[in-house]
């Protein structure tokens, strides 16, 4: 079986802003079937892709723009090609589907590692009997404190696979704390409100994640249609 001829593909790429966002792309382009190199400029803002010559480019650039990223001609002045990656405040819409599914998986790992040192404060002063006499406020602050480090912490791991452990580091702590802060308040709040104090219950813990989820995830979407910018 004689094997399909490779072509060279060179795709301008917009609103990348870190690292992160170039592993984005290249994992959106590597998972191509055909698809045999990827590329990824984070300065020069293209992606090369070495694919089976009789791959539509098209199909590449949906890849792209489906991972959240725009797509331009290459080797377009680097100036406009980066406000032209911000779309305009009367493009926004919310009514993305493809960016409501990717700021929910962001969401959600960002849940994930939040609930793990939240809950884990609460669980602890909770089967403890509160040794120290700490007030509620007391304990939710340590607990929402201690949900935004193993947030950060989680996804430094996840990180891992794609840089190494300081990049890793960097991105995880550049991460959203405005989505972190909300999404640790609306957790405390609920379990506070339902159940008097500072306790975790069978019952609690589903509407406390389910309240940790919605109330960052419309921000997190803006976040993302706007500026192209999630790196979780």
């Amino acid at each position: 079986m004689t094997e399909a001829s490779s072509k060279e593909y060179v795709l301008g790429v917009g609103g990348m802003t870190c690292n992160n966002c170039v592993n984005h792309v290249e994992t959106a382009l590597s998972n191509i079937a055909g698809v045999s190199d990827v590329e990824v400029n984070l300065a020069e803002a293209k992606a090369t892709v070495n694919a089976e010559s009789n791959i539509d480019k098209k199909i590449l650039e949906e890849a792209v723009t489906n991972a959240g990223y725009s797509i331009h001609e290459p080797g377009a002045d680097l100036g406009l090609l980066q406000l032209d990656s911000v779309p305009k405040q009367t493009e926004f819409n919310w009514s993305d589907g493809a960016v409501w599914k990717q700021s929910a998986h962001n969401t959600k790992w960002c849940l994930i590692g939040c609930s793990i040192g939240d809950f884990g404060t609460i669980f602890f002063f909770q089967y403890t009997g509160n040794p120290w006499a700490w007030t509620v406020m007391s304990i939710m602050l340590l607990a929402m404190f201690n949900g935004i480090m193993t947030s950060i912490a989680l996804e430094t791991f996840i990180l891992l696979k794609q840089m190494p452990l300081n990049e890793a580091f960097r991105v995880a702590v550049g991460m959203s704390l405005i989505s972190m802060i909300s999404m640790e308040a609306a957790m405390n709040v609920v379990d506070v409100v339902l159940t008097g104090g500072a306790k975790l219950t069978w019952w609690v813990i589903v509407p406390m994640l389910i309240a940790g989820f919605i109330t960052p995830w419309p921000y997190n979407y803006w976040r993302l249609k706007k500026y192209g910018q999630s790196c979780h």
